[in-house]
């Protein structure tokens, strides 16, 4: 598992490129963001998450492995457990939240990207 990306990962690059490309700005990874989001722009308080359907437990996408089936399960579980915290205290310091799928941006990126946009213009 030490292979195993948890930053800039292929799908989190994706829409980054779209998204700057259509004049959307941001930082990515801030700690000084609580939850430390993909994607954030303080001044409009817009934090996106962009999740791994298999590390985030994707109710469309994911499959539960085969073997060491328990750990999987409680890895999983607190991994949606510890965003679900993140998220009630980013709201309650008054940020926007999205959370992005990997089977979205795979889907249709450019869709995405623009449902992203049109966010931050919003705020």
């Amino acid at each position: 598992m030490s292979s195993i990306r948890g930053k800039n990962t292929k799908p989190e690059i994706t829409i980054r490129r779209l998204i700057w490309s259509k004049g959307a700005r941001y930082r990515i990874h801030d700690k000084t963001v609580f939850g430390c989001p993909d994607i954030s722009n303080k001044s409009k308080r817009m934090a996106i998450f962009v999740d791994g359907c298999f590390w985030h437990g994707c109710h469309i996408c994911y499959k539960e492995p085969k073997t060491n089936t328990v750990f999987w399960r409680n890895k999983i579980q607190r991994n949606k457990k510890r965003r679900s915290e993140v998220k009630k205290t980013l709201k309650i310091q008054g940020w926007k939240i999205m959370e992005v799928w990997e089977h979205q941006i795979n889907k249709n990126p450019h869709a995405l990207a623009d449902k992203i946009v049109n966010r931050f213009s919003e705020c």
